[in-house]
């Protein structure tokens, strides 16, 4: 009821509508109406009401300018983003008063401008179209779109030029129109094979818009025309002996006709028998070419009948006239009358190889041959008669240079043109051990990391050997050396086949840093020869000691401290730790840190000298006692570091560091002695421990067995125990049951193992050392205010200690 009454308050208070119209794509500012005249209302009521437009969309189009009372334009309207071709476009919007409410209704109709011209979806189109097609034949176009309404949208077509086609309207049961281009005259491709027409739309605005088309028309042809030969007969020659796929000749028709009926084919139509399956003749270009052997002695002249047929059964015959010209077509034949495949290296020039026969079919000048060898090999070819020649080194031979030799045999007779033949001898060159083996460098260095594992790969020499077979199988040997008085054997050793060295011991860089020794290569001849070659081995550090501190001295039975004064100055130097690192490189950097300080804010110690210095004013109430722990690490790879602990006494004279010294000699006698009982607690809990889990064992154990043995005895033995009796192996019983309980935690400072009680308890306070280890003790405790010993033990009921 409540929602309702308001809607009526609402609808009660709606005071007038009016309308306006207004063409669309109005400049930003324009005037659209007078709002508060055609309301009625007063300039201040629009004020006072804070009028404005309330709209889910027109409000970014119209504006409200409450100083004068008038709508304008807030953006470019435009009606086809707005409306499309829905009509009429209008906007509608309320103006809202307050105090009191009230609703003013505005429509504004949006009225076309003719802004924008027919559009054509493509650019152009193409049709095929035959030249055998009729009049009156019709071809649907494409139409345009213009998006402007009423009498600025699209109004009528076009097309131009008008030779052949006219464009035609059709309506559609829908209420729109097709467009058709209709055939007016007969088309002929012989004078016109591609048309090109323009098709242009018109709207109907002020001014008139338009937009064009192409429509691209390709005439297809009609088989009117048949084949022609450019020449009746026509004449080729082809040498004999000519390949396959020769080219002989080429014949060629022409057709006015297009497309499949100006395409031609070519065929043979009929050819002599002694021809036949030496020629064929591509059908697509007419070309004629050799498809078997021809031979002058056998046929002299060939005559093809050739026919041309275009796809519409059209046909042309023409005559080809083929002349065998005689060549010199046999090749010298080379003949290997004897030869031998291996030749061994240290050969005298002038050893004979081979002996060749050569012979040619063809005689005259076309049969006389001439032959020669490759160049640039150490053979020679020579003539003894007319058809021998004989093949026999020239120089000395090498079979590391070259292990085989390709000799090709070329032999040429003297027609025009000439024919050769050729034949490839190939020649082993068989080796002699005349090479030592060749190290690859002429020292080598090879490093490795110290603390090695023995065994391991340090390098690998290699040694090649320019022979072949056993002359090159190279081994390896050490040559008899010492280092620093010691066999080289036992430093490294070297395998045998592969060349490899392994260290034999373990290598520090502290003891040793480089040592050299020399490896022999040598081959498997007869007899052998061999190479040396110097390694250099270089030991690389590793980080395996920590930095050890020089200064301060850290004694156990003396307590060392430095004296500052208590006006020392910001910076004031109070002393330097000073540490070394046996190793090397990054691995002896030193850096020291402030770890530990009775007061952080008073001391600080520098990164790269270790200087210990004060970072503020020293005063009075600074402690006494000062104890800083710095911590002295090196750069390695994980790094290691050594702790020292420097006691500093703030203090003018030496009775005043006396004292100090004392108060640092408790607290380190204190920590000793706190350390030794907390060790000498876990080792009783953990006895303690171990003795309950073997008592445990031991009496399963006994149970077992004398359960067996009352099983076997087939006796009715009850065993009878007495109250409170406890089977304690052998000692009797106990007056009480004990039950043990054994806990530890997590922490082993908190380790704690409890037991059955009596019902009295008694604590002790125990001195295991002497009457001055308590009388040490009680002045540590007064010393430190503890309330409590270091130590207790606290005797339970059953015996047993607890810590």
């Amino acid at each position: 009821l409540l929602l309702l009454f308001f809607l009526v308050l609402a609808l009660s208070s709606v005071r007038g509508q009016v309308s306006y119209s207004i063409p669309e794509e109005m400049p930003k500012g324009s005037l659209v109406g007078n709002m508060a005249r055609d309301f009625g209302l007063d300039i201040k009521r629009l004020k006072s009401g804070k009028a404005r437009i309330f709209s889910r969309d027109s409000g970014e189009y119209i504006e409200l300018n409450d100083d004068r009372g008038v709508l304008l334009i807030k953006d470019r309207i435009d009606r086809e983003a707005l409306c499309g071709q829905t009509t009429p476009c209008a906007l509608h919007f309320q103006i809202l008063l307050e105090n009191p409410m009230e609703f003013y209704s505005v429509t504004i109709e949006i009225t076309d401008v003719n802004d924008n011209p027919p559009v054509f979806e493509k650019n152009h189109v193409k049709f095929k179209i035959s030249e055998s097609a009729v009049s009156g034949a019709r071809f649907i176009l494409d139409r345009a779109v213009d998006p402007d309404v009423g009498s600025n949208g699209l109004q009528t077509y076009k097309l131009e030029p008008t030779d052949n086609f006219v464009v035609k309207l059709l309506d559609q049961t829908d209420g729109t129109k097709n467009v058709e281009m209709v055939l007016k005259t007969p088309l002929d491709r012989e004078k016109n094979e591609h048309l090109s027409l323009v098709l242009t739309a018109v709207d109907g605005g002020e001014p008139q818009m338009t937009g064009t088309m192409q429509i691209l028309i390709t005439v297809l042809d009609v088989n009117d025309n048949a084949p022609v030969f450019t020449q009746p007969i026509y004449k080729a020659s082809i040498k004999e002996n000519a390949a396959i796929g020769t080219l002989v000749a080429t014949v060629t028709a022409s057709d006015a006709d297009q497309g499949s009926y100006g395409k031609i084919t070519y065929s043979v139509s009929s050819i002599l028998d002694h021809a036949r399956g030496l020629f064929e003749v591509n059908d697509e270009n007419g070309e004629i070419r050799l498809k078997g052997n021809v031979d002058h002695e056998k046929a002299r002249t060939f005559q093809i009948n050739i026919r041309a047929n275009d796809d519409g059964g059209l046909v042309d015959s023409c005559k080809v006239m083929i002349d065998v010209i005689d060549v010199n077509d046999n090749k010298p034949d080379i003949h290997i009358m004897s030869k031998s495949n291996v030749i061994s290296e240290n050969a005298t020039p002038g050893t004979v190889v081979t002996m060749i026969n050569i012979e040619d079919a063809d005689s005259g000048e076309n049969g006389k041959v001439q032959c020669s060898i490759n160049d640039n090999i150490p053979f020679v070819m020579k003539s003894t008669t007319n058809s021998f020649y004989s093949l026999m080194t020239d120089s000395e031979l090498d079979r590391e240079t070259a292990s085989e030799y390709n000799i090709t045999v070329t032999c040429s007779d003297e027609g025009v043109p000439s024919l050769s033949s050729s034949v490839t001898l190939t020649l082993h060159i068989s080796d002699v051990n005349d090479n030592a083996p060749v190290f690859e460098k002429s020292s080598y260095e090879a490093y490795i990391v110290e603390n090695n594992t023995p065994g391991l790969s340090i390098f690998t020499v290699k040694a090649r050997d320019a022979d072949w077979n056993q002359n090159a199988r190279v081994s390896y040997m050490l040559e008899d050396s010492s280092v620093n008085g010691v066999p080289v054997s036992s430093y490294v050793s070297v395998s045998a086949d592969s060349g490899v060295i392994h260290a034999v011991r373990s290598f520090d860089y502290e003891q040793i840093k480089d040592f050299q020794f020399c490896v022999k290569a040598q081959d498997g001849g007869s007899p052998p020869l061999s190479s040396n070659v110097t390694v250099k081995v270089l030991i690389q550090d590793q980080n395996d000691n920590p930095p050890q501190v020089l200064y301060p001295v850290q004694t156990g039975g003396s307590v060392v401290a430095e004296m500052v004064p208590p006006s020392a100055d910001v910076g004031y130097l109070v002393t330097k730790v000073v540490a070394v690192d046996v190793d090397s490189g990054q691995n002896a950097w030193l850096s020291y840190k402030l770890h530990k300080a009775t007061d952080r804010a008073l001391f600080e110690v520098g990164l790269q000298n270790g200087e210990i210095r004060t970072v503020r004013q020293v005063s009075d109430k600074d402690a006494v006692k000062q104890r800083l722990t710095v911590i002295v690490e090196d750069n390695g790879q994980p790094s290691r570091s050594a702790t020292v602990v420097v006691n500093v006494a703030v203090a003018d004279n030496f009775p005043e560091v006396l004292s100090g010294l004392t108060d640092f000699a408790q607290d380190k006698e204190y920590n000793d002695n706190l350390t030794f009982y907390l060790v000498l607690a876990l080792a009783v809990v953990s006895f303690l421990f171990i003795t309950c889990l073997v008592v445990i064992i031991s009496v399963k154990i006994y149970r077992w067995r004398q359960s067996r043995v009352l099983y076997h005895s087939n006796l009715p033995v009850i065993p009878y125990y007495p109250p409170r009796y406890s089977d304690t192996l052998g000692t009797g019983t106990l007056p009480h049951v004990y039950n043990y309980e054994v806990c530890r935690t997590t922490d082993s400072r908190k380790s704690d193992c409890k037991f059955g009680r009596a019902a009295s308890q008694n604590v002790l306070i125990m001195d295991p050392s002497s009457t001055g280890t308590m009388q040490r003790i009680q002045s540590e405790k007064s010393i430190l205010d503890e309330p409590d010993s270091p130590l207790e033990v606290r005797k339970d009921g059953d015996g047993l200690g607890r810590q």
